[in-house]
């Protein structure tokens, strides 16, 4: 960093924390005060948490100077249009009545107790991959199988945490969600390219399947404990046609892993999701991109899923503005070095460790919010891992992995949770307590780091190697 761009402010380099602080207040009034959950009002923390930060710099000007050269940083425009496109393509799948045709398979087979809980874990799995949203899977899933699964003989606590479970899998796994987009925005290789979403999808698999199994297994087990069935059928709207789309969310994610380019897997996807709903019927032309006159604006799912992608963009701008507060100050050289010079992180996996520690903090200070967490990490990790050799791809997937674990269930400090207990009327410990993909997505990450398993370090093209540079050793 160039010495004008340094930040100094009225005391020590720790009062540029102040604005994570400010928006830590604001995430615990919003959540557990308010009991609301949209990115708006974060987005709108985020902001108030600059614009009263900077009081505390010596040069106010400066302050903005920083933030805006965060803002403006190509990894935060490369996010931000991500985030637009990717919009358009949640919108499609949400017009498709997804959920429905999961609703129709569950009514046919004649599921119940613990094997409908286990279901709906699945179901929400699919949806929450396919749509990107975790939260808008939530507030989908709940109305349609909470219900349902009561009179079925699910749990309740399982049953809540299958739901919330499923929409943190497709959270970490999705190359449409925010968390997957932003912690590989924030891993970059050596020659400064920033970790391709399709490679960082493709080498994440393989720990969501392990956690996804044990608790698909688990869920089974355990959900029928304490349910009663009164039997019934689920009082929802259920066109089995909807379980075609499921072919265009297939092919998107094998285009977009295969050439390592996620703006071709969307148009992929885009196109032949759009023809196969027009087709079936699942959806009118209008329902793509129409004019209403009344109102003298457009609308359709195109529009409306880049406008429900704002909140989320604002969000993102404020955070990049405070990382690039941070940054200016020196606190991220700071934390940097703190870690790399412990006596934790002499190896990859005391590196790994560490890194796993300064995630699970950040994203218990942000309430749970895994996108802001990993956006504010994800460059301390960056330059842990560049230093250690560790390869983007597996930085990107301890960042995603660990912010959607446990640290993201933290009764009272979650917004998934506090989600799950507004639907259901369960306290937070029941909805945590149920949420067993958090637990077993965590533990196979640590086992993972302790091991080594999926290790692997970056070679001088960018290219994935086994052994440890021995400049890092």
């Amino acid at each position: 960093m160039e010495d004008k761009n340094r930040l100094t402010f009225r005391g020590s380099m720790f009062l540029s924390l102040i604005p994570v602080g400010i928006f830590f207040g604001f995430c615990i009034v919003l959540f557990v005060v308010f009991k609301a959950f949209n990115m708006e009002a974060l987005a709108a923390g985020g902001f108030i948490a600059l614009l009263i930060g900077g009081l505390f710099c010596k040069s106010y000007s400066k302050f903005w100077d920083s933030a805006i050269r965060g803002i403006s940083s190509v990894t935060s425009v490369s996010v931000i249009v991500i985030f637009f496109v990717i919009g358009m393509f949640s919108g499609l799948m949400k017009q498709s009545g997804l959920s429905g045709g999961f609703v129709w398979l569950a009514n046919s087979v004649g599921l119940k107790g613990g094997a409908f809980v286990a279901f709906v874990f699945f179901a929400t799995c699919v949806v929450s991959t396919a749509t990107g949203s975790s939260i808008g899977t939530m507030f989908t899933a709940f109305p349609i199988f909470y219900p349902a699964g009561l009179l079925l003989g699910c749990s309740p606590m399982f049953l809540a945490g299958a739901i919330v479970s499923g929409a943190i899998f497709g959270d970490n796994l999705a190359p449409i969600s925010d968390t997957t987009i932003a912690s590989a925005s924030t891993q970059q290789f050596r020659d400064g390219r920033v970790a391709d979403i399709g490679g960082v999808v493709s080498s994440r698999l393989k720990y969501s399947a392990v956690a996804g199994a044990i608790s698909l297994v688990l869920f089974a087990v355990l959900g029928g404990m304490g349910g009663v069935y009164q039997g019934g059928a689920i009082e929802a709207a259920a066109d089995p046609k909807s379980l075609v789309m499921l072919i265009p969310v297939a092919v998107m994610l094998i285009v977009a892993t295969k050439t390592r380019n996620i703006f071709q897997g969307i148009l992929v996807g885009l196109v032949l999701g759009t023809a196969t709903g027009l087709a079936l019927g699942l959806f009118t032309p209008a329902d793509v991109f129409s004019n209403d006159a009344a109102n003298s604006v457009a609308t359709g799912f195109l529009v409306t899923g880049v406008a429900n992608m704002l909140g989320t963009v604002g969000l993102v701008i404020s955070v990049f503005g405070i990382m690039g507060v941070l940054a200016d100050a020196g606190m991220l050289e700071y934390l940097v070095d703190r870690i790399l010079g412990s006596r934790m992180a002499r190896t990859a996996r005391g590196a790994e460790l560490a890194c796993l520690l300064g995630v699970s903090a950040t994203t218990v200070i942000f309430g749970g919010v895994t996108s802001a967490s990993i956006l504010t990490f994800g460059p301390v990790l960056n330059k842990i891992g560049t230093a250690k050799g560790i390869h983007p791809y597996r930085r990107a997937n301890i960042l995603d992995g660990i912010a959607n674990s446990l640290p993201a269930i933290v009764p009272f400090m979650s917004v998934f949770v506090f989600i799950g207990v507004a639907c259901t009327g369960l306290s937070p410990l029941a909805v945590a307590g149920g949420t067993i993909y958090a637990f077993a997505l965590f533990a196979t990450l640590l086992v993972s780091i302790i091991t080594g398993w999926g290790r692997r370090y970056e070679g001088p093209k960018g290219e994935a190697e086994k052994e440890e540079p021995a400049q890092a050793k």
